[in-house]
């Protein structure tokens, strides 16, 4: 059995073959449908990337938890339920995506499908207990989400940004109805025939409050203060705005815990509260909009490296 330091030595050759020839590899992945998983690390926070073997499903990305067959899930598995934003590496493209997880005879059928492409699965399956995962890698940008045309400048950037939040959290009470439709519509007993969209809005929102804390904290770290230094008379609107990021992370919380009871939510009472922390939340952006836009209209993205000195 390989050790770890030559498991991780394997990787990193097949890894490096792959970026050196745009996605092709030679060896046991010679011919096979390959891509590079980079994942964060659930309790480091490092950045880890795996190859694996893919199979395709329509618009997205199909990949299985199998570990050959092993006894336990892989660590890249662990790393996407905790961080579900992912950057995918296909071919000579990179770009990033959202790992969601099936569940139930959504699995099943998904598992059935990457079984007829790729038959040596079903050998893994039979190896373990373990019921391997099936993982959907589909574009982490919302359905019809578009940024700025060109980003230019600061202010480009912080709408793109914005953007991409506001078309997250749509996507999120979208998946929501989604899920409340099937649960209306089942009848009988079992699970509802429509898949279930437990899991999927767990990772969407999460990416969305992942998201939305990094930028926030970008910019009470970082932007806040740069922009008031060169504008003191503006110290009351940053106060306002760290004021509502302590708010919107509370929203935030709420908003985890209150997707969490999906399965078991009243839908009248859930779309209420939904809807109310929806609207603070769009609040929040329209007002940073309004205050920074037009002080961050001159400021060039991405920012100019300094000239070195003659």
């Amino acid at each position: 059995m390989p050790t770890s330091s030559q498991s991780f030595s394997f990787h990193q050759s097949v890894i490096d073959e792959f970026r050196a020839n745009g996605g092709k590899v030679g060896g046991p992945f010679e011919g096979g449908d390959l891509l590079l998983l980079t994942t964060t690390g659930a309790r480091s926070g490092a950045s880890r990337t795996t190859p694996l073997g893919y199979v395709r499903h329509g618009d997205s990305l199909l990949v299985v938890a199998s570990d050959l067959g092993g006894p336990r899930h892989p660590g890249w598995y662990h790393n996407l339920l905790a961080h579900p934003v992912v950057r995918v590496e296909l071919g000579a493209a990179r770009f990033e995506a959202l790992a969601v997880p099936a569940e139930g005879a959504w699995r099943d059928e998904l598992f059935a499908h990457v079984v007829r492409v790729a038959p040596g699965y079903a050998d893994h399956q039979a190896r373990t207990r373990r019921v391997l995962p099936v993982v959907v890698l589909e574009r982490a940008e919302p359905e019809g989400w578009e940024g700025p045309a060109r980003v230019r400048t600061l202010a480009d950037k912080l709408l793109e940004v914005h953007t991409w939040l506001r078309g997250q959290l749509h996507h999120v009470r979208t998946e929501v109805e989604a899920h409340f439709a099937a649960r209306a519509a089942h009848r009988g007993p079992g699970e509802p025939p429509a898949p279930g969209l437990g899991l999927q809005i767990r990772q969407r929102c999460l990416a969305f409050c992942q998201a939305l804390e990094f930028h926030h904290t970008s910019e009470d770290g970082h932007l806040f203060p740069g922009i008031a230094r060169h504008h003191p008379h503006l110290s009351d609107v940053f106060d306002r705005l760290a004021e509502e990021h302590r708010t919107v992370a509370r929203l935030q919380d709420g908003l985890a815990a209150l997707l969490a009871g999906v399965h078991i939510a009243d839908p009248d009472r859930f779309r209420a509260e939904l809807a109310a922390m929806s609207a603070e939340l769009n609040a929040h952006l329209d007002h940073e909009e309004e205050a920074l836009l037009p002080l961050l209209a001159d400021v060039p993205w991405p920012p100019q490296r300094p000239r070195p000195t003659p």
